[in-house]
């Protein structure tokens, strides 16, 4: 493996013949990706289990370690993934828009790729094919530089992209893995605006501040999940308990996991010891107010830090509030504006939560664990931006694309 200034100009150059591929070329890689990726599942799972090693070693927790398994299931969805992506519209070559002038230009948009993308992220190792499939079927070639968690896993799924990209006659530096997980290769990465057109930080909010801070290369901001969820007085008590667990329980260690629950003082009495209750179930443990320390006994008082903390983990905020104003404006002074939701049969509340919440899911009666690409119907996500400017919410394929002006004129010339 080069420097990461020859990996970024073997990107640059493959991505010129990338760009160029029909869908069905793209597909053709997708799907051989994917068989290649199932064939060599045993060889992805011996590599995998180093990394697992070394995490157990260095006493990493166990809610990252589950995000850093893989077994045959996981890898057979990571593959499913792959197939996903390969059905999905490719966007790249359509035109959103065309208008003519009154001097007869035609003028129109057309969706063409990125180019290179640079995402550096943590111990997943399923980002890297989602990210690969995604790059591929957009036209855009990719740099990928995980983290040292997981960096046997990453190089395994990368071979095998890697083969299928052969294998179809396309250039292999179309995916590429930075193999140095060293700080430094991560800064060079932030600097190659000469190569990288725009880069993705994947992971906890101190990698994306970071990569916001030092990056000369434009950053699409993701994944930052303090996520919350309202129980509304009007709420269906059994439906909210529902959520809440699939919220919290269902996978903790992810960005759309909820980590903090505010409950209307209407329910209080009997909705917190009601999931408390089940919180405590799930090995969940709860960092409540005064008010829900007075109404179940097995409660850590929260502090400040906790109202804004993502956890990651086992652990949930819980808080009395007076009303949907005040439900309102605790997310908007500690959300991360990833997801957010009402448990609500209160129509006006349901539509007030969401015209005044301003993060990039809003949810009525359903669980933040849908904020994902797959669930969405995007296939697979690249990331899920918090940030406003070109992309917000699960990033897909059209969102690693940008518009080039087309104009077809006859002779015109500007007066």
């Amino acid at each position: 493996m080069g420097s990461i200034n020859d990996i970024g100009m073997k990107a640059k150059k493959a991505s010129r013949k990338l760009a160029l591929l029909s869908t069905l070329e793209k597909n053709n890689i997708l799907q051989k990706a994917a068989d290649i990726l199932e064939k060599n599942a045993g060889y992805i799972i011996e590599q995998n289990k180093i990394d697992i090693k070394n995490a157990e070693d260095a006493g990493m927790k166990t809610t990252l370690i589950d995000r850093l398994s893989l077994n045959e299931s996981r890898i057979k969805g990571m593959a499913q993934g792959m197939r996903d992506v390969a059905k999905l519209d490719d966007p790249v070559g359509s035109v959103d828009s065309m208008w003519k002038r009154p001097n007869g230009l035609q003028i129109g948009q057309k969706r063409v790729p990125l180019g290179v993308i640079g995402i550096i992220y943590e111990a997943r190792p399923n980002v890297t094919s989602d990210a690969a499939s995604l790059c591929i079927k957009s036209g855009n070639s990719v740099i990928l530089r995980g983290g040292k968690e997981a960096i046997n896993s990453n190089k395994a799924v990368v071979k095998m992209i890697k083969e299928a990209l052969r294998e179809s006659g396309i250039d292999e530096n179309s995916v590429q893995l930075v193999e140095d997980t060293s700080r430094e290769s991560a800064n060079e990465m932030m600097r190659l605006d000469k190569y990288i057109d725009v880069l993705i930080p994947r992971g906890g909010a101190g990698l994306i501040q970071a990569v916001k801070k030092n990056s000369t290369v434009p950053v699409i901001e993701t994944g930052v999940g303090n996520c919350h969820i309202y129980v509304d007085k009007d709420a269906d008590l059994d439906m909210a308990c529902d959520i809440v667990i699939n919220a919290k329980c269902s996978r903790p260690s992810v960005c759309n996991a909820a980590e903090s629950l505010l409950i209307h003082k209407d329910i209080a009495d009997k909705f917190v010891p009601m999931i408390c209750s089940k919180l405590r179930d799930n090995n969940v443990e709860i960092r409540g107010c005064s008010k829900v320390q007075s109404l179940f006994n097995d409660v850590v008082p929260a502090d400040e830090e906790d109202w804004g903390k993502e956890y990651l983990d086992y652990i949930m905020s819980v808080k009395v509030i007076d009303s949907i104003e005040e439900a309102i404006d605790h997310i908007d002074k500690y959300s991360t504006n990833h997801s957010e939701a009402i448990v609500t049969n209160n129509y006006n509340n349901a539509q007030k939560f969401l015209n005044e919440v301003d993060s990039a899911a809003v949810y009525v009666n359903a669980s933040t664990r849908f904020t994902d690409g797959g669930e969405m119907g995007f296939g697979a996500e690249i990331g899920i931006s918090t940030q406003k400017l070109h992309a917000r919410g699960p990033m897909g394929l059209k969102q690693l694309t940008t518009i080039k002006y087309i104009v077809y004129g006859d002779g015109q010339i500007r007066k």
